[in-house]
């Protein structure tokens, strides 16, 4: 309901019913469930998603992802684009809605979770220009014969470091799931992992581009360098100052 409709009829008495179930919303926020999963819906690059606990909150600065992603394919003419690790759906639906002639991959671990991107992406009428394939990162992509053929790969990965767990705001700890927010004692066990793995998916000049957490920009910078495979290194900061985005182009002579 629209905040129109609800001061045009500010006046109308609430049913026994309408009563039960805002009180019932008001128990589920006062035990911490984020509003988001109280009220299903997350907007994000203006488009309303689905989400549910299933599925990590889309977050305005995972944004900087989808521009970053733009800025680099805005000269190609049909680039292939990845976003491993989907969730909601967030990056691959709102990629496939701002680029009509991108092909678009998604890759997702959790069964619940991909239905539920798949449910987003009929939303907003880009399933058919979306690949949900699941599997874990990288891993369906392999009998795919897709090696070298990406524009750019996507991902916001699991950054949380194990010891920050206990710090988390109980909306995030107790009620987002864990498996997109875990990522190991230094919070860069998946981009070690995207480092090794995607690169071979990418053409020469292509981006891997990711989200890292609060302090982590050196450490993956210094994976990346030994890595030894790209030849620009991009980071973006939030709108709070803080290093979110890091793009690793790939050699264009690989």
């Amino acid at each position: 309901m629209s905040s129109l409709t609800l001061q045009l009829n500010r006046a109308l008495p609430l049913s026994d019913g309408e009563v039960s179930a805002a009180m019932a919303f008001f128990e589920r926020r006062a035990s911490r469930e984020p509003l988001q999963y109280v009220l299903g819906t997350q907007e994000f690059c203006g488009l309303e998603f689905v989400v549910g606990p299933e599925v990590l909150i889309p977050r305005p600065e995972t944004e900087l992802l989808v521009q970053f992603v733009e800025e680099q394919v805005k000269n190609h003419a049909s680039p292939r684009i990845a976003d491993i690790g989907t969730g909601s759906g967030c990056i691959a639906v709102t990629l496939a809605h701002r680029l009509p002639s991108a092909h678009v991959y998604a890759t997702e671990l959790s069964h619940a979770a991909l239905a539920l991107a798949a449910e987003n992406a009929r939303r907003h009428g880009v399933s058919d220009r979306i690949v949900w394939l699941n599997g874990d990162l990288t891993e369906p992509l392999q009998s795919m014969d897709l090696e070298g053929r990406f524009a750019a790969i996507v991902s916001n990965p699991p950054y949380i470091r194990d010891a920050d767990f206990s710090t988390l705001q109980p909306e995030v700890g107790l009620f987002e799931p864990r498996l997109a927010l875990a990522g190991g004692p230094d919070g860069l066990d998946h981009h070690r992992r995207l480092l090794h793995d995607a690169f071979p998916y990418l053409q020469p000049g292509g981006w891997l581009i990711v989200e890292v957490g609060r302090g982590q920009t050196e450490s993956f910078r210094h994976l990346a360098e030994t890595r030894g495979n790209h030849y620009n290194i991009r980071i973006i900061p939030d709108e709070a100052g803080i290093d979110r985005v890091i793009g690793v182009q790939k050699h264009r002579t690989a």
